[in-house]
């Protein structure tokens, strides 16, 4: 088909001005203008930064679920404000949970804290191993022998004083009773029931003599107190205690035991309960449970939680003076397995929660900071059990449990609070010394 044009007014032709609209034998032609380059980067741009977009939005809304999900695992945990009603197993199932779910997303944060996590982890490994997440739920099960300078002879002679004491039940009952009516001298307890101090004690029959409390410095307490419910325990060298033993933090009470770890050098922490039992509170979070919080001058950050195995989980701590901006490294073993109400099941599990915390503690001299929920009965049993032994791998030929408990006793009333924490006791302290003796060479 031809078409002409005819003569106008404009002398256009059909090869003129391409898109505009023309009237040619009764048809309108139209010719389209194709995109610019210019247009098809800004094009490609626009759709880049809706990509990224979605992704950020994605991302953030990841996140905020993954927040929302915690704070209600908290919640059950008894880790918010209003703590909460689990019972003692199911908190251990709930706190095992809780570190399992963070595994995933802990590898993420790992690469970041890697030299932080590797220099901590390394104080409480067992040998050569990679650095673990910042997150991990790899059990760890301790089995290596307790090392100790005792000979054969002088390891049977203990076994079997302690394998009597088990067996004879009137003998231990009569010991039992002798150790409930020893009173300690000196014994006063007035500071830690005076009005003022009164308010900052978990319970009222727990508390720190007077001559052997932890003294805070005064100028650097919020409160411009030198009280926290906490006693200094001396194995030997009065200079040097060896543990703290101290009940769990009150709300109001953190930034005092804060204050205490950092004014005693400590870097390792015992923690025999869990935070909530029978719906009961027995602690108060001191800790973040991510990144870092402040608590009056002194900055606690998680740096890494294991769980090392189903009866006790480790945490690391950096812990700096926002005043003199120093930072320390700090070790807390969480035990698991403890019920306020009784005794753990078996003694192994006890035994290497113990061999782990010294290994991480050997070669320091600041004192082990013990605590349970109000300082004395599961703090002084780990107390008893840890000292007997200490003495033990040091080559001490005769070992006297209730001579040594009264010793204690002198230091911090109450502690060991029941005839079977102290079976418990002997119970534990027989079967390190029959695993001394397997490790011996015959």
């Amino acid at each position: 088909v031809t078409f002409r044009t005819r003569p106008n007014s404009r002398n256009l032709t059909v090869a003129h001005q391409p898109g505009e609209r023309r009237q040619e034998a009764g048809l309108t032609v139209r010719k389209e203008v194709g995109l610019r380059p210019g247009s098809r980067w800004v094009f490609a741009t626009l759709v880049s930064m809706a990509c990224i977009g979605g992704i950020l939005v994605a991302a953030m809304t990841i996140a905020c679920l993954r927040r929302h999900a915690h704070r209600l695992a908290a919640k059950k945990l008894g880790l918010g404000p209003d703590g909460g009603s689990f019972t003692h197993q199911e908190y251990q199932d709930l706190c095992r949970q809780h570190m399992a779910s963070k595994g995933a997303f802990g590898r993420l944060e790992a690469a970041a804290l890697d030299s932080r996590v590797s220099s901590v982890s390394s104080q409480f490994s067992d040998g050569a191993q990679p650095s673990p997440s910042s997150h991990s739920s790899t059990p760890s099960w301790c089995e290596e022998p307790a090392q100790a300078n005792m000979d054969i002879s002088t390891g049977h002679m203990i076994l079997a004083y302690m394998e009597d004491h088990l067996r004879n039940k009137d003998r231990l009952l009569k010991e039992w009773a002798a150790l409930c009516s020893y009173q300690a001298e000196p014994s006063a307890v007035s500071v830690a029931q005076s009005d003022a101090n009164a308010k900052k004690n978990r319970c009222p029959d727990s508390v720190p003599y007077d001559h052997s409390r932890v003294k805070l410095k005064a100028d650097s307490n919020p409160s411009r107190s030198d009280y926290v419910n906490a006693s200094t325990i001396i194995e030997h060298d009065p200079r040097m205690p060896a543990y703290i033993a101290t009940q769990g933090p009150l709300p109001h009470t953190i930034s005092d035991f804060w204050q205490m770890v950092w004014e005693n050098g400590c870097t390792v922490i015992v923690m025999m309960t869990a935070l909530v039992e029978d719906g009961e509170k027995q602690c108060d979070r001191y800790w973040p449970d991510e990144g870092s919080s402040l608590y009056h001058i002194y900055e606690v950050n998680l740096v890494s939680e294991h769980i090392w195995c189903n009866d006790f989980l480790v945490r690391s701590f950096y812990l700096k003076n926002v005043q003199t901006q120093e930072t320390r490294t700090l070790t807390q073993f969480h035990f698991l397995s403890w019920p306020a109400q009784g005794i753990p099941t078996s003694t192994r599990p006890l035994l290497d929660f113990r061999r782990k915390v010294n290994k991480c503690y050997r070669g320091r001299s600041c004192p082990i900071i013990v605590h349970c929920s109000d300082g004395t009965g599961r703090t002084g049993t780990y107390i008893l059990i840890d000292m007997v032994l200490n003495r033990m791998a040091k080559g001490v030929k005769e070992i006297d449990i209730a001579a040594t408990l009264e010793h204690v006793r002198d230091q911090r009333p109450g502690m060991v609070r029941t005839k079977d924490q102290f079976e418990f006791a002997l119970t534990a302290v027989a079967e390190e010394v029959n695993a001394i003796l397997k490790a011996l060479p015959q």
